[in-house]
């Protein structure tokens, strides 16, 4: 493991037991607490670099403070840009932020925009309680506008600082008001969230240390057979699965055990925003409770899932859960492709300027229109068994897809991806573009596209 990863492993394995104590705090010390320590990590993590965090936060505040109609579409704006003004740091002859650096302004771009459409909803929903004299019907808002104190609070919160989970700050203020946070669930789900790290760690290092990244890039891999260096990006995304599931079920330990996103089973949270239908717990009755708020990954069905489009939901879920709520519906498209393939490239320019991404993520659109031109000209066709059949292949492929997308994503350099995709003929690229070929020969593609558009944008939004 490198440096860089002991550390992140020592800040999520800290932050574990720490977050029991935070349990018997008051909520002003919770949220003073939470504050400090998370400062202390970020300038401990980043030195100097910890003001390109506090200009990203002052900068949304006052955007919020001074642009009430425009607070929303501006702060996405100007995060994104400073975001670009962080990676071209080196251009300005300026010291290169660290990788902790990168990690925090990532996280914190996601909450100042989160952070603006909340309080934008907080003053519409408002504006309609003076004018109506009824009650807001919105689940989970806010219920006064945060101060300064409460942003700073909020976006330096020491809990996923630099690992995620993303959570609103309507989630953070729901964890500082609990009435009794000893009461709820703790060592038990934490636990059952913590019994498959170390098999995921110890698979990590196993599969890591006999198909290193590196070789990639070498001569006597281009030497090797096709069928080896085909094989290799199966295990690559297999070691890059193992480090994340790690990664984020510890990332997700540390939120349970301080009961961040801790809500009534009843209240049907979505990993990233939280509950979806008001519901007061009766303090009479037994109640359950989830932590789906926080959730960040669901690893079985990120594996076994069928469709390529279904994976993303299962991956880094509350990131998915922003880019669904803040991105995709402003695309400038209509069509479901065209709109995954605008949400894809913003996501892409969020994780970095390297061309591996943009590659990777830009190659999703072509597999989702490929799988939904041969389940419309295929499938459709099929009988009980056949479709069963259908859907082995189909899991199989989206596999592939996913691993083929992956060396882009660790690879990160044009030149580096698009060799070993040239080592391997595009065998992706192609089969995706036959899929979509088929599938027009086969008369499923041109007439039922805009209904399938239609109805997968109705289960998008309904899944989430």
């Amino acid at each position: 493991m490198s440096p860089d990863e002991l550390v992140y492993l020592g800040v999520l394995a800290a932050s574990i037991p720490v977050g029991f104590l935070f349990r018997y705090l008051s909520p002003s010390a919770k949220q003073r607490a939470a504050l400090l320590l998370g400062l202390s990590i970020t300038v401990a993590a980043c030195q100097i670099h910890t003001l390109h965090s506090l200009v990203t936060v002052i900068g949304t505040w006052l955007i919020i403070k001074c642009c009430r109609q425009l607070a929303p579409p501006l702060s996405l704006a100007w995060t994104f840009l400073y975001l670009l003004f962080f990676r071209l740091v080196k251009s300005y002859e300026l010291l290169s932020p660290s990788p902790f650096a990168n990690a925090i302004q990532l996280l914190l771009t996601l909450k100042m925009v989160s952070l603006a459409n909340e309080v934008q909803s907080f003053r519409t929903e408002k504006q309609k309680d003076v004018s109506s004299f009824a009650k807001s019907s919105v689940v989970g808002g806010l219920s006064e506008e945060p101060s300064l104190y409460d942003v700073l609070s909020y976006s330096y919160c020491y809990i996923g600082i630099m690992t995620g989970p993303f959570f609103r700050f309507q989630t953070y203020a729901d964890w500082l008001r609990q009435p009794n946070p000893q009461v709820l669930p703790g060592w038990g789900p934490c636990l059952q969230r913590l019994k498959l790290v170390p098999v995921y760690g110890a698979l990590f290092l196993a599969v890591n240390s006999q198909f290193p990244l590196a070789y990639v890039r070498t001569e006597d891999f281009l030497e090797e057979n096709f069928f080896f260096r085909l094989f290799y990006m199966v295990a690559v995304f297999f070691v890059f699965r193992m480090r994340f599931y790690a990664a984020w079920c510890g990332a997700e330990a540390s939120c349970i055990s301080a009961g961040l996103g801790c809500y009534p089973e009843k209240s049907l949270s979505k990993p990233g925003g939280g509950p979806t239908v008001n519901y007061s717990p009766d303090p009479t009755a037994s109640e359950s409770y989830d932590f789906r708020t926080i959730q960040n990954i669901d690893c079985y069905n990120t594996d076994f899932c069928v469709k390529v489009r279904h994976g993303m939901r299962y991956w880094n879920m509350t990131v998915q859960w922003w880019l669904h709520h803040y991105i995709y519906p402003n695309s400038p498209f209509s069509s479901y492709t065209l709109r995954a393939g605008w949400t894809m490239l913003i996501s892409a320019y969020w994780h970095g300027l390297h061309p591996g991404y943009y590659l990777s993520f830009l190659t999703i659109p072509l597999c989702i229109a490929a799988e939904s031109a041969m389940e419309a000209s295929v499938r459709s066709r099929l009988g009980p068994r056949g479709q069963s059949a259908f859907d082995w292949v189909h899991w199989f492929l989206k596999m592939r897809a996913y691993d083929y997308m992956c060396m882009g994503f660790v690879l990160l350099k044009a030149g580096d991806t698009l060799s070993y995709w040239t080592s391997i003929y595009f065998v992706v690229h192609v089969i995706a573009v036959c899929c979509i070929v088929l599938g027009r020969v086969l008369k499923g593609g041109r007439r039922e596209g805009r209904g399938r558009d239609a109805a997968e944008n109705k289960e998008l939004n309904k899944t989430e």
